[in-house]
Parts: structure tokens; C-alpha cells; sequence
């Protein structure tokens, strides 16, 4: 926390940085960053000290009947003063900045770069790296189904009410790195660092709208059939795409039941074969993105598998 401060502290300094931290419609985003990062760091401190309790014996700080206060009045004035606070920082917010609206809708002249809502902002820079029906409709489905999958996968009865971390290490890491880092990081890179056209700029970079990227995206059949083998791609789709197809079956098909067998068959005796296989093909897609994200700006590979003639590109 430390860090971003002193980062958007500095950013403050620069002008072209300076204009995105104090956009009225970055301004709460930026609040919500630093948020995050402390409730983060206070649910892994009750974590940590609730397991130091339960490992010496004692009752957790949830359970404690010495922690415990009345509603009345404890509660509720506590709740009257975070409303008459919450009140008065609205006040002084709405007077300070002015409202992000901007001149009338006109088809002729769109807003460059033309973003989404903030919470939607992950999934429009995943279609920097997925095609758009996966990364506007197999991945946000498979979010959802995830989330309405976890009580019924999930039957470990400890950590129900009260922080830890010891007794729940997989599920509590999964979420974080699925929430804090790639969720949280999208959302980032597309408010600060994603400018006109949708080009990347630095945090102190200008946004230039005639900025132009020499990027040249290749297919993975390209890199292997032309640049590793310096052969010719072949004009039908199932031999120029066949290496992608391989790697999207190994990867989706092979790997889990390689894991249940080793690395993960602990998690396969606990879970069972059904279980298994759900948590780690979620696992699986929620992985695919750092490993896109990486490929494309290591190799400006754009599609493992590209089927034009099907419209079909992974």
C-alpha cells in the first residue's frame, strides 16, 4: 500500500498522469484500489490470528463471548456515525468534483478510448487476448457457474463464520489470485494504461491518439508451420491447426487426469472424481488468462486454434 501511494503521490506530479488520477471517473476507482488492499490485509491478519488461537487451544476472536457488544447501543451508534461520516464525504465529494458527464450522444464523434464501466473493464481488456464469444460470453459464464458451484463443491465445514487461513491454504490462495491479482489487475491496466484506441501507454506516458503499435499478431500455427519448421501453411484447416488443437485437448483433457494421478491426488481421494474434475477445469480457465496474457506479450501470439472458415478461435 505503501508503494501505490507513493506511486499515485508522484503520479500527482506528472501531467499527463495527473489527468487520469483526478478524472471524476477514475477518482473512486483509485479509492477502491487502496480499499481493497487494506481489507485484504485485515482479513489475512484475523486469518493469521484466529489461527494462532485455534493452534494454542483457544477459542476463535468470532467466538470469544469477551469480543461480543450489544446492538443497542453499541451497534447502532456506531452505524449513526459511519452514516453522518459517509454523509458528509458525499457532500464534499460532490462539491469538489464535478460530475463525469460529457456532451450529448453523437454517431459521428465516439469517445476515444471508448471504455466500459469500471467493473466491466476486465472483461474488455480480455478481448484484447480471447476472441470475443470466449471473452464476452464461455468465460463470464463459466465466472458465474463457478461461483453458484462453490457451496456444492466445496464441503469443508471449517472456516464457516469465522477468518483462517491454515484450514482453508488452496481455496483461500485460489481466490486471491483469482480476485485480487487478475481481476483487480485488468480492471487497473484497462483504467490507467489503456489509452486511445485501446493502445498501452506507461503511467506517464501521453495519451497520443495517433499513437500507432507496429504489432504483428501471429497464430500458433504460423509460428510453428512457417518461423520453427519454414514450411508453408497448409490450406486446409485441420493440418494447419492440428499442433493447436493437440495443445487445447492436453490441456483441457490430459492435464487434469494427469494431476489427479500427481500433484493434486490428495485433492482427488478429498474431493472424488466429480468434484475433481469441475474444480480443476475452472481452475484451468481462470488459468488461461495469465497464460494468454503472457504468450501475447512475449510472442504477439493471438489464437492458439484460428478457424476462420468456422469463426472459431481459442
Amino acid at each position: 500500500m505503501g508503494f501505490l501511494a507513493l506511486l499515485f503521490g508522484f503520479g500527482l506530479t506528472d501531467e499527463n498522469f495527473n489527468l487520469i488520477l483526478t478524472k471524476p471517473d477514475n477518482v473512486p476507482i483509485v479509492a477502491l484500489i487502496f480499499l481493497l488492499i487494506f481489507f485484504t490485509w485485515f482479513s489475512m491478519r484475523e486469518a493469521v490470528l484466529n489461527d494462532r488461537r485455534l493452534a494454542a487451544g483457544e477459542p476463535t476472536v468470532e467466538e470469544d463471548e469477551e469480543d461480543r457488544v450489544w446492538t443497542w447501543p453499541d451497534l447502532v451508534y456506531t452505524e449513526l456515525i459511519a452514516m453522518v461520516v459517509v454523509t458528509v464525504v458525499l457532500i464534499v465529494w460532490s462539491i469538489v468534483l464535478e460530475a463525469p458527464l460529457e456532451q450529448p450522444a453523437n454517431n459521428a464523434q465516439t469517445p476515444n478510448p471508448s471504455k466500459a464501466p469500471w467493473y466491466f473493464l476486465g472483461l474488455q481488456e480480455m478481448l484484447v487476448y480471447f476472441d470475443p464469444w470466449l471473452a464476452g460470453v464461455v468465460l463470464p459464464s463459466l465466472i458465474i457457474v463457478g461461483l453458484m458451484a462453490i457451496p456444492y463443491i466445496d464441503k469443508n465445514p471449517k472456516g464457516n463464520g469465522y477468518y483462517t487461513f491454515n484450514e482453508r491454504k488452496a481455496e483461500v490462495t485460489i481466490f486471491l489470485f483469482g480476485f485480487v491479482v487478475l481481476w483487480s489487475s485488468l480492471i487497473v491496466l484497462g483504467t490507467f494504461l489503456r489509452g486511445p484506441n485501446w493502445n498501452f501507454f506507461g503511467p506517464f506516458e501521453y495519451w497520443d491518439i495517433h499513437k500507432l503499435e507496429a504489432l504483428t499478431n501471429v497464430q500458433l500455427s504460423e509460428l510453428i508451420w512457417v518461423q520453427a519448421l519454414g514450411m508453408a501453411l497448409p490450406e486446409h484447416w485441420l493440418p494447419r491447426e492440428i499442433f493447436g488443437i493437440i495443445l487445447t485437448i492436453v490441456y483441457v483433457a490430459v492435464l487434469p487426469v494427469a494431476l489427479a494421478k500427481k500433484g493434486l491426488s490428495k485433492y482427488y481421494e478429498k474431493l472424488g472424481p466429480t468434484r475433481y474434475y469441475v474444480t480443476v477445469m475452472l481452475f484451468l480457465s481462470m488459468l488461461s488468462l495469465p497464460v494468454k496474457m503472457l504468450t501475447r506479450w512475449l510472442f504477439n501470439l493471438k489464437y492458439v486454434v484460428s478457424i476462420p472458415e468456422f469463426f472459431f478461435n481459442i
